[in-house]
Formats: C-alpha cells, sequence, structure tokens
C-alpha cells in the first residue's frame, strides 16, 4: 500500500466506524477529532509537497500561460490557509449548555429582587408592524421579573403609529434628533438612556423565547465574560431553500456558521457579538469607552475585538433561543452579504481590528476576513478556468501527467470533503455550498474591492424585511451570466473534440479539462434555478403542532379535532371523520387553548384535512397567537437529509419548474361569518 494511503484509510475508517456524537454535537470526543485532524494534515502537507515541487511552469512554458497558471497557484494557497483556520476552529469547539443548566437553576432559586436588571433594545428604521409587533410582543413576554426588565424601542424612523403602538403595549419608545452611525449610534443612544446592569439587542425581526434570559444570563457568573452571543434561527426559509425545492432536506445557509463555526471560535475565545440576540454587560461596554465602536458598519464584530483588549470575552450558547427572518429575497441576501463583507474589511484599517495593539495570534488570524476576499475569488475563478483552457490551451498545472493528478489531487480532495462533512455532518453539503457561494461572488466582489481601495465614506444599508425585501423574481445577472459561460465551455469541448480545430494540445490535460468542465456547467444550471424566485402560496409560516381542539359548524355544535400545524393566519386540523361535521360548509367555529373561539373559513379540504384562515383576529388573540407560535419553543425548522439525499434533491431541481401547489379558493362568497359564529366568539 502506498504511504499516502494511511492516513487517507484513517479518514475513510474514521467516516465508516466513528460513531457520530465523537466528531460532532454534544458528545464530541477531543481524541477522536484530532486525530482526524491530524490524518488530513498528513493528506495535505503530501500534496502541497508535490504541488510546490513538481506542478509550476517551467522555462518552457509561455508568458501567459506563467502567469496563468501562478495566479491559480496563489489563489489556491491562500484557500489551504481558509481551510486550515476553518479546520482548527471546528476541532476545538465549547458547549456551554450545560453551564446555561447550572447558570438557570441558579438563577430561578434566586430571589427576584436578586436578579440583575436588563434592558431590552429593539432597534429599527423603516421595518412594518407586522415585524416589528412579533419582536416587541416577544420582548414583553420574556420570562424575567417585570420590575427588572424595560423593553425599549429605538426608533430611528421616527414613527408616530410606532410610538402609539408602544405605549399600547406597554414598551417605552425612543427616538434621537439625527440617525448618525446608524445602528451602532442607535444603541449607544439607547445606553445613554437605560441604566440596567446588562442590556440585550434584537433586530427588529427576531423574536426571544421567553427563557431566554434565564439561559444566557448565568454564563455571567464568570467575569471574564463581557457578552453573551446566542444563534441567529430562522422561522422562515431563506432564498436557497425555497429557490431549489429543498426547505424540508437542505438547513439554511447559515447554519454552519452558527451551528459550529461558532462554537470553535468560542473555543478559542474567539467567538463574536453578532449583533442582535445578544446580552452585554454594562460595565464591560462601559471598560472599552461606553458604547458600541462606530468605526465599522459591523459595529458587533469590533466590540468584540475592543472587548478582548480588556480581557473580556463573548461566550456563545448555541440553543435556540430567538428567531427571526432569514432575507426573505435574492436581493435582500445580496444587500445584507455585502454589508458584512464591507465592514470585515474595514475593521482591518482600524486601529481597534485584527492587527492593532494587545491581541494573541490566533485572535488576530481568527478576526481577519480571509472567507469574505478569497471565497469570492476561489468561486469565480474555478468556475472560468476550465473555459479560459479549453480556448487557450493553457494548463493549470503544466506538464503534470493525468496520473499523478489522480494520485495527488484526488486522495487529498475526499479526505478534507469527508473530514468536513464528518465535523459537521448537519450543515455541511458541497453542493449546497458552492451554489449560494456561485450565486454571491459577482455581488460581493465588487464591494469587497471598492472597500479595499476606499474602506470608508459608503452607505449603510439595511437589510430590507417584509414587504420591502420583496426584490425582483428573476435575477437576470445570474440568469445570462452563467448561461454565457456554460455556452463558451460547450463550444470549446467542440472546438477541442476535432484534430482540426483542436487547441488543448496535451492529452493529459483533456480528462482533467472534460471532468472540471461539466461540474462546472452543472453547477451553473443550478445557479440558473436558484435565481428565479419561486412561487409562494401562504405568507405566514406554518408551525407543526398537535393540539387537541374544537370546532362547530353550526350552532352549539362540538366536535374534536386535532391543530395539526398552526400559524398567524390560519391552521390545518385533522378530523377523524369528516362526516362529524358534514362536507358542505364554507363557515366554522374553532375553540383553541389558551387562545379562546375564532371565526375561522375553509381554504381547502380533504377527507381528513381541513386547511382554515382566522376571519379577522382582534388584538388580543392576535397578541396571543403570537406569543404561542413565537415564543415558546415551536420549531418549524429544517432537519437536514443525507447528503445523497440533499444532492440528488438539486440536481433534479435542474430538471423541474417552479410548479406551485395550486390550492382550490373556496373561500364563502360573503366577507362576514354569520351570526351565530360571531354570537359565540363575542361570548
Amino acid at each position: 500500500m502506498p504511504l499516502y494511503l494511511i492516513p487517507l484509510t484513517l479518514v475513510v475508517a474514521a467516516g465508516l466506524l466513528a460513531p457520530r456524537q465523537w466528531l460532532s454535537g454534544p458528545g464530541v470526543r477531543k481524541g477522536a477529532v484530532w486525530t482526524l485532524l491530524a490524518a488530513v494534515t498528513l493528506v495535505l502537507l503530501r500534496y502541497l509537497y508535490w504541488r510546490v515541487t513538481a506542478t509550476l511552469p517551467g522555462p518552457a512554458s509561455g508568458i501567459g500561460e506563467t502567469l496563468f497558471a501562478w495566479t491559480l497557484f496563489l489563489i489556491e494557497m491562500a484557500v489551504w490557509f481558509d481551510t486550515a483556520v476553518l479546520f482548527a476552529t471546528l476541532c476545538r469547539r465549547r458547549d456551554n449548555s450545560a453551564l446555561a443548566d447550572a447558570g438557570e437553576a441558579a438563577l430561578r432559586a434566586a430571589a427576584p429582587a436578586e436578579l440583575p436588571t436588563v434592558d431590552v433594545f429593539i432597534a429599527t428604521y423603516n421595518e412594518d408592524l407586522d415585524v416589528l409587533e412579533k419582536t416587541i410582543l416577544g420582548a414583553l413576554a420574556l420570562d424575567w421579573p417585570r420590575d427588572r426588565l424595560r423593553v425599549c424601542v429605538l426608533d430611528d424612523g421616527k414613527r408616530d403609529w410606532l410610538r402609539d403602538y408602544c405605549a399600547r403595549k406597554g414598551a417605552d419608545y425612543f427616538t434621537r434628533d439625527n440617525n448618525a452611525h446608524a445602528k451602532a449610534g442607535n444603541i449607544n443612544a439607547g445606553i445613554a438612556r437605560t441604566d440596567g446592569t446588562y442590556f440585550m439587542v434584537l433586530d427588529a425581526d427576531f423574536v426571544p423565547q421567553q427563557n431566554f434570559l434565564y439561559r444566557a444570563m448565568g454564563l455571567f457568573d464568570d467575569p471574564r465574560v463581557g457578552i453573551v452571543q446566542i444563534p441567529h434561527s430562522f422561522y422562515n426559509a431563506d432564498p436557497m431553500q425555497i429557490n431549489l425545492g429543498m426547505r424540508k432536506a437542505m438547513p439554511d445557509d447559515q447554519r454552519m456558521f452558527f451551528g459550529s463555526i461558532m462554537e470553535g471560535r468560542d473555543g478559542w475565545d474567539a467567538a463574536f457579538c453578532c449583533g442582535s440576540n445578544s446580552v452585554t454587560r454594562r460595565s464591560a461596554i462601559e471598560a472599552v469607552g461606553g458604547g458600541l465602536p462606530t468605526g465599522s458598519i459591523t459595529e458587533d464584530m469590533l466590540l468584540t475585538l475592543a472587548m478582548l483588549r480588556h480581557g473580556f470575552v463573548t461566550r456563545y450558547l448555541n440553543e435556540r433561543l430567538a428567531v427571526g427572518l432569514a432575507p426573505e429575497s435574492l436581493s435582500a441576501m445580496y444587500v445584507q452579504r455585502a454589508r458584512w463583507a464591507r465592514g470585515a474589511i474595514q475593521i482591518l484599517y482600524l486601529r481597534d481590528g485584527p492587527f492593532g495593539p494587545n491581541l494573541k495570534l490566533h485572535h488576530r488570524i481568527l478576526f481577519l476576513p480571509l472567507h469574505w476576499m478569497i471565497q469570492p475569488v476561489m468561486t469565480i475563478t474555478s468556475l472560468v478556468v476550465p473555459a479560459i483552457c479549453l480556448w487557450t490551451g493553457w494548463s493549470p498545472l503544466p506538464m503534470t501527467p493525468t496520473v499523478e493528478l489522480i494520485d495527488y489531487q484526488v486522495p487529498t480532495l475526499i479526505a478534507t470533503l469527508l473530514a468536513l462533512r464528518l465535523l459537521d455532518p448537519k450543515s455541511f453539503f458541497p453542493l449546497a455550498a458552492t451554489v449560494p457561494a456561485a450565486l454571491q461572488a459577482p455581488r460581493i466582489l465588487p464591494t469587497i474591492v471598492t472597500t479595499l481601495i476606499r474602506p470608508h465614506g459608503h452607505a449603510f444599508k439595511v437589510t430590507p424585511k417584509g414587504r420591502a425585501a420583496q426584490g425582483q423574481t428573476v435575477d437576470r445577472l445570474m440568469i445570462y451570466a452563467p448561461l454565457a459561460l456554460i455556452i463558451i465551455t460547450a463550444l470549446g469541448f467542440v472546438a477541442n473534440a476535432s484534430y482540426n480545430t483542436r487547441i488543448v494540445l496535451s492529452a493529459d490535460q483533456m480528462p482533467l479539462l472534460t471532468f472540471w468542465g461539466i461540474v462546472t456547467m452543472i453547477i451553473l444550471s443550478v445557479v440558473q434555478v436558484a435565481a428565479v424566485t419561486a412561487p409562494s402560496q401562504d405568507e405566514a409560516e406554518h408551525f407543526p403542532v398537535d393540539i387537541p381542539c374544537f370546532i362547530g359548524t353550526r350552532p352549539n355544535q362540538n366536535v374534536t379535532a386535532r391543530l395539526e400545524w398552526l400559524s398567524v393566519s390560519g391552521a390545518g386540523l385533522r378530523l377523524p371523520n369528516l362526516q362529524d361535521v358534514g362536507y358542505n360548509f364554507r363557515w366554522l367555529r374553532i375553540d383553541i387553548p389558551k387562545l379562546g373561539q375564532i371565526a375561522a373559513y375553509v381554504e381547502n379540504q380533504d377527507e381528513t384535512l381541513i386547511q382554515i384562515s382566522f376571519a379577522d383576529l382582534d388584538d388580543v388573540h392576535r397578541d396571543i397567537l403570537i406569543r404561542m407560535l413565537f415564543t415558546q419553543g415551536l420549531d418549524n425548522s429544517t432537519q437536514a437529509a443525507g447528503a445523497f439525499a440533499v444532492t440528488y434533491g438539486i440536481l433534479t431541481r435542474i430538471l423541474r419548474r417552479h410548479d406551485a401547489e395550486v390550492v382550490k379558493d373556496i373561500r364563502p362568497a360573503h366577507t362576514a361569518p354569520p351570526k351565530w359564529i360571531m354570537a359565540a366568539v363575542a361570548h
């Protein structure tokens, strides 16, 4: 057996034999993780030695091919460095749930007057009420003594209707004279007007679960902890899940970061504040100047760096304690990612950034925006290289036989991808990660270049939410650009198929280019599918439930049913026998525990399932329903399928159109419920 197969065999054996909990999840064993890392390192070092000593262009190569090969080599080395940082991060994950358990027990045993005071800041600018109401009601429903909690809505939009809404619900409402420094300035104004021992920050769309504070606050028993960060979890599907028709199988594209990478960063004391869903110790913020830094539009990351310099760390509690809106359209996603990329690069130019004084080496490395700078370049390069080679005859690895490529590159790629799957089996899917990267790269790269040249002076753009997030249904750039590249690559194969027009003269190079080109065209085809927004039938998010209820289709009738799903606007009812209520009805009265009686009309029905919509909920019922759905731990997130199922589902999406399920509208012709239903509801 060749020596290089020994470490590769160890990686494969780990994938086949080691229990999953040894390498990922709460039961992770560091010995198994570091053994896996060592095996991958051996495979990679062998490859890098060969890459440096045997594949770089020699004197026989032309100037164009030499520049081409060296450019690809430098990009590849940057990618491998970023990959090494990722592996080091994943191999040192920290799970703080046990500390949260102990902290919650101690807090609940304490007298209410002994608990610290907490100010809750909800920063908003232009979000609609249907977004904001969930967050405000969720904050007011936090399980924490009322006299120790203050909910403050920080409105940079200066809207009278929001002021009036806060007054009705019992939240404080703050504005300021100007909108200087955007969100950071807004929060700093809130800090100056409050005096809680801690403050919690929520974006306008993030709804805290009722137990948020009891789970998070115990981590502050460690005096070094300046911030506790909770992951960003979502109650809606992101554009990739929707457009690829993969919500039920594929996790959202931020899950690897919040599910694994942040735990790893915490193991290195390098987790950082992500803005929303964070709790900050006021004495720590006072130690770094009394407010959030304003030198970068990613003030949250800069705040963590400032605190690290003063001996405070950010702890990460990987629990679903707040739910919010993932970007609701491709255009909203582009705005969000471009802002993140710009802010991460801006901190390079600041004294408080990773190159400033008083930071450890691993902190400097982990806070470099390598991912933002490298991934778009790597993604675009990997997609255009086959076309360049087919039309120029250049080789990425001049004079390298195919047998050596198989001997060195293939084992390295297999070991790397398999190790990532083992370390993060619920979030890392190679094709699912490649498609959004390819979709975003042309949008993000100009932002990166302009920020590197001129880091400051750019407008701050808020991620659109609700109705403001509705962008174009077709991203024409990402339809036509991939199409053009597919055609150019295909024509390159045609040109090289004939001896008379052949451009690529190396017989060893064609098998690699053929494989690479086919994979590229498949990825580009999936990108085109993802660039078309799929139609949506119902804007309200459904939460799976199993709740007994009663319904009636005529006066004094009570038929037992079960709620199968519930949303702000309607529900799915399961009946043991539809004959109990009959088939010819349009309106019904439904009695839901903790919610009461509601009038509803039938949208759709089959033999046992009835889909209903609620008729004109009043404020009281709507508030109760929002709290039931969004603050009590209901989870409608995706349970990821296996790697094969996800990959197969994405590939077959190329052949399927965006077909929306047609639901026959059988709602009543008249707009008002029958009088007997209204009388029952009023009673």
